[in-house]
């Protein structure tokens, strides 16, 4: 045993109040005592009580409760309320981008911030389906690089993968460096996206983060664009997917079934103004771009979603439909 520096021995028992009390845990002065000399602290029953009043006065949340001839403390609330990590914990754990690994990884820092009990009840409480997860162990480096480039008003270059048939990774353009202006980075559906000026095409293009390998600052400024470049990347930032052309108005006839106007209240909010035709049918008109990703969200309604306007969105789904049937003929 030592008797420790003032300093040390306050933040050793802010440390077992925090890791080992909670609202439905507390700890004795004798426990206090003891757990501290675990440490290597030997210390009295009155310079804990001191300890505790100076951590109470820094701002720390503790509730002394008397039982007894002893007092019992614990911390009362902290930074992240219980509710809260659980929503913080269950997104990393769910989230695409991130690999199993760093998803591990984040979770056990951010079980750090309750007690040992409650981490423990955050553990048991995860349940992740059978979700793909990013393989890119560096993609949290890949997005520092770029936001700094951004920040910096640098270009950034990168190898770009893909998959090939064997589904193993390898580079596209043979491996060819990609040199590009970064100007936004985007989150959407579980990815992030890095939209850049990129000069080989002379136009805005969008990149998968987590499909971009070797990301490093260049030392050459990002090219500087025109107000029309600038107002593509806008349009680019705020589409229906990652990948998308201009926003165009959409009219849709769909079924009255409950569900239909739960989805579309989770897509754009409450803001709709359904219009009812029939007793099992009503038209909507939506503000859409017009991608992939809206097809497949139309299709998802199957029978009870029909596109009616404009024109050539009816046609192009009716292609696209038609498309999928023949691959189901014979």
């Amino acid at each position: 045993m030592f008797e420790p520096r003032p300093k040390i021995k306050l933040l050793m028992l802010q440390k077992i109040l925090l890791e080992n009390t909670d609202p439905e845990h507390s700890l004795s002065g004798n426990d206090i005592i003891r757990l501290l000399g675990d440490y290597g602290i030997n210390v009295e029953r009155k310079s804990v009580y001191d300890d505790i009043d100076t951590l109470i006065q820094s701002g720390m949340d503790i509730v002394t409760e008397r039982r007894g001839h002893a007092n019992y403390y614990y911390v009362n609330s902290r930074t992240f309320q219980d509710e809260e990590l659980m929503i913080l914990v269950n997104t990393v754990a769910s989230s695409k981008f991130l690999t199993k690994k760093k998803s591990d990884e984040l979770i056990s820092k951010l079980k750090t911030l309750t007690s040992k009990y409650q981490a423990q009840s955050l553990s048991r409480t995860i349940y992740v389906d059978g979700r793909s997860k990013s393989s890119n162990e560096r993609i949290y480096y890949s997005i520092n690089a770029i936001h700094e480039a951004i920040v910096k008003n640098r270009q950034v270059s990168f190898h770009y993968t893909e998959y090939d048939i064997s589904l193993k990774k390898k580079y596209r353009r043979g491996g060819q460096l990609y040199t590009v202006s970064p100007i936004y980075l985007i989150s959407d559906s579980d990815y992030y996206y890095l939209t850049a000026y990129n000069p080989q095409h002379d136009d805005i293009s969008n990149f998968r983060v987590d499909r971009m390998a070797d990301v490093s600052i260049s030392e050459e400024q990002r090219l500087e664009l025109s107000p029309e470049q600038l107002e593509r990347a806008k349009e680019v930032r705020s589409m229906f997917g990652a990948f998308a052309r201009e926003k165009t108005t959409v009219t849709l006839r769909m079924s009255s079934e409950p569900y239909v106007f739960g989805v579309l209240v989770d897509k754009y909010g409450s803001g709709l103004h359904p219009n009812r035709i029939s007793e099992d049918k009503f038209t909507v008109r939506l503000e859409a771009q017009i991608s992939p990703a809206f097809y497949t969200w139309l299709f998802s309604f199957g029978e009870d979603a029909e596109v009616l306007e404009p024109e050539w969105v009816r046609n192009e789904a009716k292609e696209k439909i038609e498309k999928m049937a023949a691959v189901y003929e014979g």
